[in-house]
């Protein structure tokens, strides 16, 4: 048996796949719409220009956030017054000679011995020994002066000057004085714009804001800024100038808790009115110190830089003789050497007098302890400098009271240049 459809089963399957075909593609044309819908915001970033169309049709412009900035100048005591003097505030390094023989401990190497034709002496080479500040205080035709401490300068074979520009130019030493630790180098003025205008120290305050202007650790800090305040006024520091373990000085110093680290040396203590009123000189560097520099007043500090500028040294009084401290010789000496009564317990012992000097003129003799000068009592070495340093002019007749044997004494000294008395 054959099957086979009559004509109106065929019509009727025609007109139904008709009508699913249509209704398929109409579902299809929706659901590709829906998605094209929803896909359009994640596609953003893939539209040129960053626009970005919605289902509107409508097209916006995505905008770059940016954070604010408010640009605000400040101005202050303390900028006014570095800006007045920080270019007056110099670096100086001091170059010295030292050995540089290479072949010293490998005499044979390289088949250089001691008699062969090629070996090469150098004699020696300069290099950097150290380095500080200093302070630009007076500008004279065609050369600038420069203040600064003696241990910057110390031993120094060439000095060379960086100012702030960092250009760099030598300088010439003018004079130096170790009691005060002050020196004086001088420069060309081609250079120097700023000159520092120096205060009164006398007038400064204690806790009154002060500023520090130098180099700390070199030049690669050059210029550093610290503040403080004035931490005390008329401070003595003991000091060995010669390194034998003894104090041959008391500084008066101005004390700050500005920071001040090597290299500050030399440079300027300023205050907010952009004077320099101290020299920045020395601090306490132990572990449980903290804010103890110290700084030449420069009402101390300006009388010996005048007179370096001028004579290249500071003339100083002089009685010609080599001194101990009593304290520091032993009781048996001083009862049976000296024969010291039993009250004098503080004093001068002459270890020394210089041949014709103003002392062995004036009949000083070893052994003599001195006691008193023009009245005023003198217990060690340090005392007496600071009557002949401070108070006393070389031609000036002092008198002084003394012991020898157990008996007092008085002599009447007339004071010469420390300088010819040496």
């Amino acid at each position: 048996m054959g099957y086979y459809d009559n004509d109106e089963t065929r019509s009727n399957r025609k007109s139904g796949s008709k009508a699913g075909y249509f209704f398929s593609g109409i579902v299809g044309v929706i659901v590709g719409a829906l998605l094209i819908w929803l896909l359009l915001p994640s596609m953003v970033g893939y539209l040129p220009n960053g626009t970005n169309t919605s289902n509107t049709g409508t097209t916006t412009t995505t905008n770059k956030t940016t954070t604010p900035q408010v640009s605000t100048e400040v101005s202050t005591n303390i900028t006014d017054a570095v800006e007045k003097t920080k270019d007056a505030v110099v670096g100086i390094t001091n170059i010295q000679e030292t050995s540089n023989d290479l072949w010293g401990d490998f005499p044979f190497q390289d088949g250089r011995d001691s008699g062969s034709s090629n070996s090469e002496t150098n004699d020696g080479t300069n290099q950097e020994a150290g380095s500080g500040s200093g302070v630009i205080y007076k500008k004279a035709g065609d050369k600038a002066y420069i203040v600064t401490n003696n241990h910057v300068v110390e031993g120094a074979k060439r000095l060379e000057v960086t100012f702030s520009d960092g250009s760099k130019e030598q300088a010439k030493l003018v004079g130096t004085d170790i009691w005060t630790d002050l020196a004086v180098i001088s420069i060309s003025s081609k250079k120097v714009k700023t000159v520092a205008t120096f205060g009164d120290s006398d007038k400064l305050k204690q806790g009154e804001s002060v500023i520090a202007i130098g180099n700390p650790l070199g030049m690669d800090f050059y210029g550093s800024v610290t503040t403080g305040v004035i931490s005390g006024k008329d401070r003595t520091v003991p000091v060995d100038l010669n390194e034998d373990g003894t104090e041959d000085w008391q500084a008066e110093v101005l004390q700050t808790d500005a920071a001040i680290n090597p290299g500050n040396s030399g440079g300027a203590l300023v205050n907010l009115a952009g004077q320099v009123i101290g020299i920045n000189s020395m601090k306490i560097s132990e572990s449980t110190v903290e804010g103890l520099g110290f700084s030449i007043p420069i009402n101390t500090a300006i009388p010996v830089i005048d007179e370096l500028q001028q004579t290249g040294k500071v003339e100083r009084p002089s009685i010609g003789v080599a001194l101990i401290d009593l304290t520091d010789v032993p009781e048996y000496h001083q009862r049976q050497t000296l024969k010291l009564p039993e009250e004098v317990t503080s004093g001068i012992v002459i270890s020394e007098v210089v041949s014709n000097s103003p002392a062995s003129k004036a009949g000083l003799k070893k052994y003599d302890v001195i006691v008193e000068m023009d009245g005023e009592k003198v217990d060690n070495s340090i005392a007496l400098r600071k009557i002949l340093y401070n108070k006393k002019h070389v031609g000036d007749q002092v008198k002084i009271k003394a012991y020898r044997n157990g008996e007092i004494i008085q002599k009447t000294v007339t004071l010469a240049d420390s300088t010819k008395t040496q």
